[in-house]
């Protein structure tokens, strides 16, 4: 199993801020499909301030390509994408359309 990290910032709002929190109580069942039916094992989301980050352990058919072709034919997973870009903004280094951005793992304690 492979863990992938990824980082995204929420515009700084605490009003949008919650109610981000709020959509990801209760995810739509399709969204959670999707994850899964990716080879997405586990994923959580952990926030400080306006950064997410979140971690994602991953089966070894899993691909980040295969992945965003299937989003981006799934029309539920476009609807929930355009909703949460509501309260999401890009980290100031990411490249152009780039929303998640990939983590270096920098230590491990074994």
């Amino acid at each position: 199993m492979k863990r992938y990290c990824l980082a995204l910032d929420l515009i700084d709002d605490d009003e949008l801020i919650k109610v981000y929190e709020q959509w990801h109580q209760n995810i739509w069942p399709e969204i959670a499909e999707s994850i899964l039916s990716s080879g997405i094992e586990q994923m959580e989301i952990y926030r400080v301030s306006n950064r997410l980050f979140m971690i994602m352990d991953v089966g070894d058919a899993f691909s980040f390509e295969a992945k965003a072709k299937a989003d981006a034919s799934n029309e539920k997973v476009q609807e929930w994408e355009t909703l949460m870009w509501n309260f999401q903004q890009p980290l100031p280094f990411a490249k152009p359309g780039e929303k998640w951005v990939l983590m270096n793992k920098i230590f491990s304690l074994k």
